[in-house]
């Protein structure tokens, strides 16, 4: 039975308040540790995602009611482990804002990927929202560099970024296979959180780092990550994908750069201009136009 539209909202609405706090977490992570090497970014990739697994080992004591979307569930958590290594590493390069303007591409790839794989063929308002919101997170990245908060390296984080938000779309539509393939929401979380957790664990380590030594507030930070943007946030959007195309499912996802923008102001005095204002207009109305168009 499909959940009521006001419910689906309630859960995209908690998912995008919880992720909004994802950079801002890694921030001052980086901050407390006074590390941006890659090795301690993939400590706070390994440490989010290996927390949310122990979190769910209780869950294990139950036996899959399915075992069809168990391969789907498993490459799932690959392209989530590739999605934190590569997003995490551009916070220590760009801006917060250009980041996760960038990192929520997903509409374009989600849209590509179901259309070739899929044959899930988008509906013109969809591509027509798509490309205006995708033009109002440009906005935002590119009003954000503009004031001078681009960081020490933007191009390489703006690239990290992006390739972070092909490995999330990836993770989003195996994601929605393998609920339709019979597992239930908290079954293929745990499957494909610990999947990412093994696969991350051992890489600080070929880096020439390693998890001991750090500031405690580095390891309260990393568990805030694992606990809202994760289980919260990550959790919330891919019982969404279940229930509504992904593609919308992103779309929403498109809101985080206006949260994280804030939250960076706030907290580091990244201040958004005129341009990253603009953008988060635009953004809303391209998610707007694209809600209407997956309906009819």
């Amino acid at each position: 039975m499909r959940p009521s539209g006001l419910k689906i909202a309630s859960v995209l609405l908690l998912g995008i308040f919880a992720i909004s706090f994802g950079s801002i977490l890694v921030r001052l992570a980086l901050a407390a540790s006074g590390d941006r090497s890659l090795a301690f970014s993939l400590v706070m990739s390994a440490g989010r995602m290996g927390l949310a697994a122990l979190l769910l080992l209780p869950s294990w004591r139950r036996p899959l009611a399915s075992r069809r979307g168990l391969p789907y569930a498993v490459a799932a958590g690959a392209s989530l482990a590739l999605h934190f290594a590569l997003w995490i590493t551009s916070l220590s390069y760009t801006s917060v804002a250009a980041s996760t303007a960038l990192v929520t591409t997903n509409p374009v790839w989600v849209t590509l990927f179901g259309w070739l794989f899929f044959r899930e063929a988008p509906s013109g308002l969809t591509l027509l929202g798509i490309a205006v919101a995708l033009f109002g997170g440009l906005l935002i990245g590119l009003g954000d560099a503009q004031g001078g908060n681009g960081g020490t390296n933007p191009l390489l984080g703006d690239l990290l970024a992006l390739l972070g938000a092909v490995a999330a779309s990836l993770y989003f539509l195996l994601g929605r296979e393998a609920q339709r393939r019979g597992l239930s929401i908290l079954e293929y979380v745990r499957i494909a959180y610990t999947t990412a957790a093994l696969l991350l664990l051992p890489l600080p380590y070929l880096f020439g780092g390693g998890y001991g030594g750090y500031p405690l507030a580095v390891y309260g930070y990393i568990l805030l990550m694992a606990l809202l943007p994760q289980l919260v946030g990550h959790t919330s959007f891919n019982w969404a994908t279940r229930h509504i195309p992904p593609v919308l499912v992103t779309l929403a996802i498109l809101f985080e750069p206006v949260g994280a923008s804030l939250l960076a102001f706030l907290l580091f005095g990244e201040l958004p201009g005129v341009q990253v204002l603009l953008g988060a207009l635009v953004l809303l109305l391209g998610v707007g136009i694209a809600v209407v168009g997956g309906r009819r």
